[in-house]
């Protein structure tokens, strides 16, 4: 039985996952929560030259959403994520780098809406923002429900469909520094009636090269609309190097995470991330957490 396989089982059984689960902080509810929230208060910026894009990030909005934050860099969450970011870092950037194409463009996704994803996506962005040589950059490309601006405030008037779109729009015009200095973020953009087809567009290659390529030391990762929900996700994971897979446990329909997998099997490396999984009573997990990883590459 392959870690997909293993991984499938895990995510249909009942208080038996020992090795497979990130905290609820991500789960549906919290989703939903931020969801239902009518706005989010403007935040006071720094005077900034005319053109710069720069947020300030809200600690105690992020600890409100569950997110990582600068000085949680020894709690249980930021043990958790470093454990889900070095498989995605050495794919990218280790002894596997030759051997996976484009591997510091990293798509996250799910089978079906509210798996977390979004949570998983941030988190990870927030905790390889935290690596010494390694910078992040975010892109919001839910473009049908952009998820960030809810978890993190942040509002900017151009974004990834603008740049796509738009003749006389850069790719640096939608780039929004944080002050997390290792962090940089593209919100989703306008809506658009043909999405799909503009990240199908030689424009998103084009766009997608220039983003693995102007900083050959950064990981982008791309929050990704659900597989079998939309057809965004499907074009957008032939730009990946990485895919990342989030799996609910005990509520995702196997059939729909292999559904998930048979859009992925062009791309070179899917890796699944159980999410939500119940802990075992009297088991000590050290950090408080577990988590699950496999692995699937194209033969």
């Amino acid at each position: 039985m392959n870690t997909i396989e293993k991984a499938l089982k895990k995510s249909g059984r009942s208080r038996q996952s020992a090795r497979a689960q990130l905290p609820d902080r991500g789960n549906a509810e919290d989703e939903q929560r931020a969801e239902s929230a009518q706005s989010i208060a403007p935040l006071t910026l720094p005077e900034l030259p005319e053109g710069s894009a720069f947020h300030v990030l809200d600690v105690g909005h992020m600890k409100s959403q569950g997110l990582l934050t600068p000085e949680d860099s020894r709690s249980p969450l930021a043990e958790e994520f470093r454990m889900v970011k070095r498989p995605i870092i050495n794919n990218a950037f280790g002894t596997r780098a030759d051997c996976v194409r484009s591997g510091n463009l990293v798509m996250i996704t799910s089978a079906l809406p509210r798996e977390g994803k979004s949570f998983c996506t941030i988190n990870l962005a927030l905790s390889i923002a935290q690596e010494v040589d390694r910078t992040v950059l975010l892109v919001d490309a839910d473009v049908a429900r952009p998820a960030i601006p809810r978890y993190l405030g942040i509002r900017a008037e151009v974004g990834l469909l603008d740049v796509l779109g738009g003749e006389d729009i850069d790719l640096a015009d939608a780039i929004v520094r944080t002050s997390i200095p290792n962090l940089s973020i593209v919100m989703a953009g306008a809506n658009h009636k043909r999405s799909t087809e503009l990240l199908a567009s030689e424009a998103m290659t084009q766009l997608t090269a220039e983003m693995a390529e102007r900083y050959p030391d950064r990981i982008v990762l791309f929050d990704s609309p659900p597989l079998l929900a939309t057809s965004e996700a499907s074009v957008l994971a032939a730009h990946m190097g990485q895919v990342v897979l989030v799996v609910e446990a005990e509520r995702v329909p196997e059939e729909a995470v292999r559904g998930a997998l048979e859009q992925l099997k062009r791309c070179d490396v899917v890796m699944t991330l159980l999410n939500k999984a119940c802990r075992v009573p009297g088991i000590d997990y050290g950090y408080g957490y577990g988590y699950g990883y496999g692995h699937y590459h194209k033969s």
